[in-house]
């Protein structure tokens, strides 16, 4: 092999993980439940798909704004995550991206993020992405090293998606809008609770005041799991009632609360970490399961009227009858 093809294949390669690099600090996990999130509430909004053109602006925005926010995050816990075994391999605390490559990063993104659902989606979509974004990084962030009570702001954080995405398609932010921004703001505390508790040790390390460092008998946490569990039971059968979902929606988030609401009381009865991991995991199964529940009322329905309208002729018809499309129940 030649020294110049060497040379290429080694810049190569530093390109490829400089990249890596900033894909990491977009916390790509965290990233794609986002858009799911807009995703279904969009679906769900409209009663069936929305305009694909308008969905992929809808997601492309909230990704940029989301990127920003997850980089500025790392910017300003860059000390803390040096700290903790979990997260000192990130791009900025293992020294592979410097300060001011994230904080340009972060700027340009939010930037381009909101300028570009400001144009290409809507206004109202453009403010709750940068809300979404301003309380993620200049409210939740500095209170991780203040108090116990940032879990409830960075749920607020967490829910908004939900509103970003019923807005997108232009529906009103209502009783319906604020019914899933609820399911998903209950879902993270234990969600929270769970990782907190198994990551306590580091969390103290590092000085931020999860419940758990708080609180090192895990009570605390134990109770805010089953509280918040057991409160979304009930809140999550509200889509069934305002007619949001379909028939079986009904049976099964009852079945799956109810399933994390017993994973969420042996943890406070146990406070030990396997049954904080059956928790994490009973949570990472509940809220895709709820989603996609909601996505197949619309679906089911949308499908049905397919169905009925490429059977309807007007030869099947009383004279001077119109065909009227079903409006959704929204």
């Amino acid at each position: 092999m030649s020294t110049s093809t060497l040379v290429y294949v080694e810049r190569r390669g530093g390109i490829l993980v400089r990249l890596a690099d900033f894909v990491e600090l977009t916390k790509p996990r965290i990233a794609v439940l986002v858009l799911v999130t807009v995703a279904v509430a969009a679906f769900v909004a409209g009663w069936g798909p929305p305009n694909p053109l308008l969905l992929f602006n809808a997601l492309l925005g909230t990704t940029l704004v989301a990127a920003s926010a997850s980089a500025l995050n790392q910017w300003l816990e860059r000390d803390s995550d040096a700290l903790m075994r979990r997260t000192a391999d990130r791009p900025l605390p293992a020294g592979r991206l410097a300060s001011t490559e994230v904080l340009l990063f972060s700027a340009a993104t939010i930037g381009l993020g909101t300028v570009y659902l400001a144009l290409a989606v809507n206004w109202r979509t453009a403010a709750l992405g940068l809300c979404t974004w301003f309380v993620y990084v200049w409210i939740y962030t500095p209170l991780k090293t203040r108090t116990s009570a940032n879990t409830a702001v960075g749920a607020v954080a967490g829910a908004l998606p939900v509103l970003m995405g019923w807005a997108s398609v232009g529906a009103p932010l209502g009783l319906k809008a604020f019914t899933l921004f609820l399911i998903v703001f209950l879902w993270q505390f234990p969600h929270f609770m769970a990782i907190a508790w198994i990551y306590r040790h580091q969390y103290a390390a590092a000085g931020l005041q999860m419940l758990p460092v708080v609180d090192p008998s895990g009570h605390r946490a134990g109770v805010q799991a089953v509280l918040s569990a057991l409160i979304l039971v009930p809140v999550s059968l509200v889509p069934a009632v305002l007619e949001l979902a379909g028939g079986t929606y009904f049976g099964w988030a009852l079945v799956l609360g109810l399933g994390q609401l017993a994973c969420a009381a042996a943890f406070l009865w146990r406070l030990d970490e396997m049954s904080a991991r059956r928790l994490l995991r009973a949570s990472l199964i509940y809220l895709p399961a709820v989603l996609l529940a909601l996505v197949l009322g619309p679906l089911t329905h949308t499908h049905n009227n397919t169905h009925t309208h490429n059977n309807t002729t007007p030869a099947n018809l009383p004279a001077g009858s119109q065909l009227v499309s079903q409006s959704p129940p929204v």
